[in-house]
């Protein structure tokens, strides 16, 4: 992996060249920031070109063993380290190092619902058990091969249970000598505490709508104004983005049923919004889900398109084209409980209520909701 390959992100780049560069780079660090914005690409980056024994020009040479191991993800003074599934075969990362290699290599950016999948769990909660930070202990102990340190790259330290915090603490309290922890956070706040205050941070942004819309353009050969509108509702993700992109026919599906629930309910029409009701319902509960959490979106989206705030609207072109007509009727008296509504019926949903009972509720309260 190479700077040069990730998108956007110069000022995080140049941070950790000057670290490497001028032998400064801590010994616990964290990169944090949003998800989808190649904040782990960063750190195996910035490792392979700690490690590279020809590095020049501020990126690493691409052909020395050293650098031939990190692109085969087989380096052996570099230990990764990430959340598993018990249930899925094991208890520390070792155990799953042939999926996390297709992993790596289908998801540059990190997709941790792909993780999930991939795991044979897409609703598991994968977690970094006590047995892994101990399995880190014991490796530290070898001596390296060839480079100056080892290096702990943790993917999501967020997920670390308690004991394997703890455990993890000690080793950043009296650091090993020639030993690097990089750890890449999506929700720093997770961390313990006492880790998070011994860590030196570096933050990464979210990228630029140019950005992740350069990046979508290319992938899938869309339109530049497609592309545009997709990195907008992405909100700087190249993971949100190619999700978005991947559901196209998800989401026309949701525009769909979200028109016919608001056209139903401002006619009153209580017969067919009961159809809708059990229609939305037959979806499953996962993908009800996400519908109820379109709904909130596109709600508040109608708010903002209401009041004229063109700069804080994330939509497509289809779903603007709607909401030309459509968002004089989100206004001031309505949006919160329009919002609050959908979150309410998203949460029932998951909790595994009655899907019908629940989506018919919402639409008569919708028709109460319209007229305000």
């Amino acid at each position: 992996m190479k700077f040069s390959d990730i998108i956007g992100q110069e000022s995080a780049k140049e941070r950790l060249k000057a670290m490497i560069d001028n032998g400064r780079l801590p010994h616990a660090l964290v990169i944090e920031g949003p998800e989808g914005t190649g904040k782990f690409a960063l750190a195996r980056a910035a490792v392979q070109y700690l490690h590279c024994q020809n590095r020049g020009n501020g990126e690493p040479c691409g052909v020395c063993p050293s650098c031939v191991q990190h692109q085969t993800f087989n380096h052996i003074d570099t230990i990764y380290s990430f959340p598993v599934l018990k249930s899925a075969g094991g208890a520390v990362s070792d155990d799953f190092s042939s999926l996390w290699h297709d992993f790596l290599q289908k998801s540059m950016y990190m997709n941790y619902e792909l993780w999930q999948s991939l795991l044979g769990n897409p609703n598991g909660q994968p977690v970094i058990y006590v047995d892994e930070s101990q399995e880190i202990i014991r490796k530290l102990t070898f001596t390296s091969h060839g480079a100056a340190d080892k290096v702990v790259l943790m993917w999501l330290p967020e997920k670390m249970n308690v004991q394997c915090a703890n455990k993890l603490l000690k080793l950043i309290e009296e650091p090993l000598p020639g030993v690097k922890l990089i750890l890449v956070s999506d929700q720093p706040s997770g961390i313990l505490p006492t880790i998070y205050s011994r860590l030196q941070r570096l933050e990464v942004k979210r990228l630029s709508d140019s950005e992740v819309a350069g990046f979508i353009e290319r992938e899938y050969s869309l339109d530049s104004a497609d592309a545009l509108a997709a990195a907008h509702i992405a909100n700087g993700s190249i993971n949100a983005a190619c999700r978005n992109i991947g559901n196209n026919t998800e989401t026309i599906l949701f525009l769909e049923q979200f028109q016919k629930l608001m056209r139903l309910a401002y006619q009153r029409k209580i017969a067919l919004l009961k159809k809708w009701s059990q229609d939305v319902a037959a979806m499953g509960r996962e993908q009800s889900a996400r519908f109820c959490a379109y709904c909130a979106r596109q709600t508040r989206e109608n708010f903002i398109g209401n009041i004229r705030i063109a700069g804080l609207n994330y939509q497509t072109r289809s779903e603007q084209q709607f909401s030309s007509r459509f968002s004089p009727f989100i206004n001031e008296r309505n949006v919160e409980r329009l919002i609050s509504l959908f979150d309410k019926a998203r949460i029932d949903i998951l909790a595994n209520g009655n899907g019908k009972i629940i989506f018919f509720d919402v639409a008569v309260k919708v028709i109460l909701l319209l007229k305000k």
